[in-house]
């Protein structure tokens, strides 16, 4: 009987567990709920953001970053928005992102004076606060892939950006990836809400920059 009701309590002990783990990614879910939208039924906004992911060996955008560069080119040649903020690491592990989706957007056919480069959005919550800190954003369209674009949605809402997320396209994207980053974004979750509810400053702080403001008036 001990051991069974020890056994009731291993089982109980692990659904509170789970349920305050779920918790933080439960509110990424509901958070961005209603902010969500398909590339063609997606708001028009100023300026779409460009979260940064990895760049190839060779200086390329990998497959994940491709297909959200494709997406931010359609919605700005759709009229969806006039200038895109590419935010990522200009130091990463993998190469200098921004510099990477610079290039590869322009090849897409998007006026380079149209392309704002931020090489300090070092993960979402900062690519969130440096965007209307630094660049002044008070509305953007976010793009991401799917597994990300709650998560990121709920970072940029939170700060108080008003933000509608869009997801990528993601070409030759394997299945197992696409599972590997949807548990790793699970888990991601507890630090988003952590970095929300302190205000947490970017990694990297900077003064405000024109870019955009003079980005959108040439355009």
């Amino acid at each position: 009987m001990i051991t069974k009701r020890r056994g009731w309590w291993v089982v109980l002990g692990a659904l509170v567990l789970l349920f305050l783990a779920s918790t933080p990614w439960a509110w990424t879910e509901l958070a961005a709920r209603g902010h969500e939208f398909t590339e063609s039924g997606a708001p028009a906004a100023d300026v779409v953001i460009v979260l940064g992911t990895e760049v190839r060996p060779d200086g390329t955008p990998g497959d994940r970053l491709t297909g959200r560069l494709e997406t931010a080119a359609a919605l700005v040649q759709a009229g969806k928005a006039r200038v895109v903020l590419l935010s990522g690491d200009g130091g990463g592990a993998s190469g200098d992102e921004p510099a990477a989706m610079a290039r590869h957007l322009t090849g897409l056919g998007v006026d380079p004076r149209r392309i704002v480069a931020d090489p300090h959005g070092l993960d979402t919550y900062d690519s969130c606060r440096r965007a209307r800190d630094v660049y002044g954003l008070d509305r953007a369209l976010v793009v991401t892939q799917a597994y990300h674009l709650s998560r990121a949605v709920t970072l940029c809402r939170a700060i108080g950006l008003d933000a509608s997320g869009v997801p990528a396209r993601c070409p030759g994207c394997p299945a197992t990836l696409l599972a590997e980053k949807s548990a790793r974004d699970y888990l991601a979750s507890g630090k988003a809400a952590w970095d929300a509810l302190r205000g947490r400053p970017p990694a990297v702080e900077s003064p405000p920059s024109g870019e955009v403001r003079d980005a959108l008036a040439g355009g």
